[in-house]
């Protein structure tokens, strides 16, 4: 039913005749492989009234073959029209081809009901109608062999919408997040690792294993805790958050990491637990990789760097007074930290507006010249519109949905006239920054960064600081019932150091469940301010950074004090699609029901949702531990706010390629989106 690969132009079948049928043996020569799913992609002519099954091993894309195959185009008159073609066949509601990809699956256990089967499944920007999916599915259906289950797999909210409208007795159907929970590997950050397999089946053993990790090991277990050390490779043994602090902190240390369902069983099988091993994880691979090597050398306390060491800005302790966030830029971040330069970045962006912020819908993609028409679209205004009132339009985009909550920040300097009050505490600081320049036993740092932390929990704050603390929060955050302490250091965020979940954030400072008995707002907020100073010289950031080869005498904190809001829903974003590098369309949004923290902790698996920055739409990836869906009107809130972050991109792009993402901490109450956070997405590899 194809013709062979030495006698084609470009990959191709003859249609399916009236009587003829697509036989599982007949789909697994045409099947390419992506995700892990044998697939073959076909198209529907209307006007011929034939279906086309296309040879899909090379990838062939649908366009592709209807202009060579089907309308006898040169690539180079397709490539002239591409934007003008792909409306025609995506979003034409008179158009001639149906376009859709059939893929294989067995052994679901979410849908034992379908055993063995086939989903059909068009690509997410089509807009086709309820009546459409309905034609394309019995047309579909009339040329796959009976005997062979065939379901329709929504390709995004919209379609999910149309199908829940058709009795599933006439169209079966799965939806893709059915399909996630069951998938037995997710890469998670590619790269490969050599080191000593460590598994645990739960946190508990983990807990009780007297050995600790060790930087040369690759861990695996069901759900990794955040405050495990320096590791070299990570398997995931459970479905977890993509986004959470110690995924993240992955992508920073430039490790393979991976879901891996029953890899612990395959590690007993092939006996490989406690011995050395080579792991490899790919981005568009079917599974990990694991195979037995030779033992390397575990001597040392840090890790083969993946680049240079990290460098980290000398902090400017200059006498500095506490500011509010709307007065920070990028660049003080010497003086405040990253986290609070890069609020301030964004609390100006979002009042003043950006030169840069429509960097990546101006920047070329073959063969495309830019990408201006698709944001226009996004915008409501004509294709054709000028880049003014493009800027205008994103403008008013950001000024009507999103905000920063108000917030004060605590320079560098202040942390370190604190450190100065106490003679004491000033002794066992530098003791911790001798120890660690001169190789002293980790158990020995340990014990001073205790007695530090302790000390700095119990040194009173001398009279001037809390008098300025005092005034700040009366004159920049009155009126705020409830205050969130964050930390920011200039020791985070930074090439090979990401420090996700490191240091200390208390929340809910002032309220009267946040204070113990005869405890004043002022009390309780001195006490959220030194626990996140305190958090600098953790015995797990010290070691951390050391492993980073970070100077100790470098590394400082400051602390943002902000009003906190509230949310119906948060979570993290990344402006990007972790899971396919090439994938210029799609952002990746982490989102909980409850809180923000729920993401960043891993405490419960996210609603994950992949949503198009091109032509607009969303799909559910994951339900997570979610009992439902999010309606509409939300997803119509977090449709804004990915084409938001990929403004948000722009402005903070280190260069003109304007393709490095952004990470984003987010709340929404209503249809008002809070900026919580914003700082590179440093992926691995």
């Amino acid at each position: 039913m194809r013709t062979t690969r030495s006698d084609r132009n470009d990959a191709t079948t003859r249609p399916r005749l009236p009587d003829e049928q697509l036989t599982l043996q007949e789909f697994s020569r045409l099947a390419g492989q992506v995700g892990g799913y044998p697939y073959v992609k076909i198209v529907l002519d209307r006007q011929e009234s034939v279906l086309h099954f296309i040879d899909s091993a090379d990838g062939t894309l649908h366009v592709r073959y209807i202009a060579s195959e089907i309308l006898g185009m040169s690539i180079d008159e397709l490539a002239r029209g591409l934007d003008a073609f792909n409306d025609e066949v995506y979003r034409n509601p008179d158009r001639r081809f149906y376009l859709g990809t059939l893929a294989h699956h067995t052994h679901h256990s979410h849908h034992t009901r379908h055993g063995e089967f086939l989903s059909l499944e068009t690509v997410d920007v089509d807009t086709m109608s309820r009546e459409m999916l309905r034609h394309f599915f019995h047309r579909v259906r009339e040329h796959v062999d009976p005997a062979l289950p065939l379901v329709l797999k929504p390709a995004n909210h919209r379609q999910e919408g149309y199908v829940a409208r058709i009795p599933e007795s006439e169209i079966p159907r799965v939806l893709s997040h059915e399909l996630y929970s069951t998938a037995a590997f997710v890469p998670l950050a590619a790269g490969t690792a050599h080191g000593r397999l460590r598994v645990f089946r739960s946190e508990e053993e983990y807990r009780g294993d007297p050995e600790p990790l060790a930087w040369h090991d690759i861990v695996v277990m069901p759900r990794v805790p955040e405050d495990i050390p320096r590791v070299s490779g990570i398997i995931h043994t459970e479905h977890t958050t993509p986004l959470s602090h110690i995924n993240v902190m992955a992508a920073g240390w430039r490790i393979p990491n991976a879901v891996g369902l029953g890899a612990v069983e395959r590690i007993e099988r092939a006996g490989l637990a406690g011995r050395w091993v080579r792991y490899r994880v790919a981005a568009d691979g079917e599974d990990f990789l694991l195979e037995a090597a030779q033992p390397g050398n575990p001597g040392g306390t840090r890790p083969a760097a993946p680049g240079d060491r990290v460098v980290v800005d000398v902090p400017d302790l200059t006498p500095t007074p506490i500011a509010p966030l709307s007065e920070l830029r990028a660049g003080d971040h010497v003086r405040f930290g990253t986290k609070a330069a890069g609020l301030g970045e964004l609390t100006h962006l979002l009042q003043h507006g950006s030169p840069r912020w429509l960097g990546f819908y101006r920047t070329p993609r073959p063969p495309r010249d830019n990408l201006l028409r698709y944001l226009a679209r996004q915008l409501d205004l004509p294709e054709d519109a000028d880049v003014a009132e493009l800027d205008f339009a994103a403008q008013q985009l950001v000024k009507e949905h999103a905000q920063v909550p108000r917030g004060i920040v605590l320079p560098f300097a202040l942390q370190q006239c604190f450190l100065d009050s106490s003679a004491e505490l000033r002794g066992v600081v530098g003791a911790i920054d001798s120890a660690v320049s001169d190789g002293t036993s980790a158990q020995r740092v340990e014990e001073l960064c205790l007695e530090a932390q302790r000390l700095i929990r119990a040194v009173p704050v001398p009279g001037p600081i809390r008098t300025e603390i005092d005034r700040a929060v009366g004159r920049h955050l009155y009126g705020a019932p409830v205050l969130v302490v964050r930390s920011s250091s200039n020791a985070e965020d930074l090439p090979g150091f990401s420090a996700a979940g490191l240091y200390e954030s208390v929340a809910n400072v002032g309220s009267a469940g946040g204070m113990a008995p005869g405890m004043t707002p002022g009390d309780a907020l001195l006490d959220a301010v030194r626990e996140v100073w305190a958090s600098l010289l953790s015995p797990r950031a010290v070691l951390l950074r050391s492993q980073a080869g970070i100077p100790p005498e470098h590394c400082r904190m400051g602390v943002i004090v902000q009003e906190q809001v509230g949310a119906t829903v948060g979570g993290v974003l990344v402006s990007c699609n972790p899971l396919s590098p090439g994938d210029f369309r799609n952002v990746l949004l982490n989102i909980s029901p409850r809180s923000v923290t729920d993401v960043v902790t891993g405490r419960g698996a996210p609603i994950q949702y992949l949503c198009n920055t091109m032509e607009g739409g969303s799909r559910t990836v994951s339900l997570g531990t979610a009992g439902a869906d999010l309606d509409g009107g939300t997803k119509d809130v977090l449709g804004r706010l990915a084409l938001i972050s990929r403004l948000l991109q722009s402005h903070f792009s280190p260069d003109e390629a304007y393709d490095a993402p952004v990470d984003v901490e987010w709340a929404v109450e209503g249809d008002r989106i809070s900026l919580l956070q914003v700082r590179p997405f440093r992926t691995a590899g």
